[in-house]
């Protein structure tokens, strides 16, 4: 893949309202500097704590990939963001604007929460680390610090390559290695053969994403227990993250920051630049 050569193509965009929630499926979204419009704009808050809701720390938070959270309407840029639909694990259907919605919630998670749109000023969540030969910690949960004012883990963007599903499938076939446990915004089918876990060496370089959108590849993306958990019809499954582990330190895709917006769409081009 040489500058500005066709690199491969955008296969599909996740946006995820709630943080930790499981998100929703795009065809395409405007993209700021704050990442794919909507994208974690909300997230539960610990009322005893004011820490984050995640599930990074499944032994606190066991039950929030059982959510699933999609806008009631597009959002846009030139208004306030709508509500949010948020289905309950027993299908149930509300809303984020519903009066009494913590109350709902509170019980079903087993600790009181509110939802928030507006991050704290120093915004902190607790990750359990695995207990999986070659992780910086094992059997322990740490207090990660997030980016102040937001609720990203890292960065606004988060991009994986069809490329790295297909090597970690090879490497442990038993494992389903689908876009849903990695959680990233954006899927890249890389043209050719490119080696094995190929985003690694865009760090440092520019993607550019159909005719306008501009990212700054910054740094692998480190992985979790999250992609571990079983979520709708995936099972739990502690080899996907001991496969990433074992044969690429544990990182799967690549973090971003926009240096310059605009729309993307399923289909467009990407290049390296």
């Amino acid at each position: 893949m040489t500058p500005s050569q066709a690199s491969g193509k955008l296969v599909s965009l996740w946006r995820y309202p709630v943080k930790s929630m499981q998100g929703e499926e795009l065809n395409a979204s405007l993209v700021s500097e704050r990442g794919l419009l909507g994208d974690r704009a909300y997230a539960l808050v610990d009322a005893a704590d004011g820490k984050i809701a995640s599930a990074k720390n499944p032994r606190k938070w066991p039950h929030l990939f059982d959510f699933r959270a999609g806008y009631r309407e597009p959002p846009r840029s030139d208004a306030a963001l709508p509500p949010v639909r948020i289905t309950l694990p027993d299908g149930t259907l509300t809303t984020s604007d519903q009066p009494g919605l913590a109350s709902l919630l509170s019980p079903i998670l087993g600790r009181a929460v509110a939802l928030h749109t507006a991050a704290p000023e120093k915004p902190v969540l607790e990750e359990y680390w695995p207990d999986i030969e070659g992780m910086d910690h094992r059997d322990a949960v740490t207090d990660e610090s997030m980016p102040l004012g937001s609720f990203f883990d890292l960065a606004p963007i988060h991009l994986l390559t069809t490329a790295t599903l297909d090597r970690l499938r090879a490497l442990y076939p038993p494992g389903r290695f689908e876009v849903r446990r990695f959680r990233p915004n954006l899927v890249v089918a890389v043209e050719g053969e490119p080696q094995a876990f190929v985003e690694k060496d865009w760090v440092g370089r520019t993607l550019l994403l159909g005719s306008e959108v501009r990212l700054q590849i910054t740094r692998p993306c480190g992985r979790c227990v999250m992609t571990t958990l079983p979520q709708a019809d995936l099972p739990g499954d502690a080899g996907i993250l001991r496969t990433a582990v074992k044969h690429n330190e544990g990182k799967v895709g690549v973090y971003a920051t926009v240096l310059h917006g605009g729309t993307v769409r399923r289909g467009d081009v990407v290049r390296l630049e």
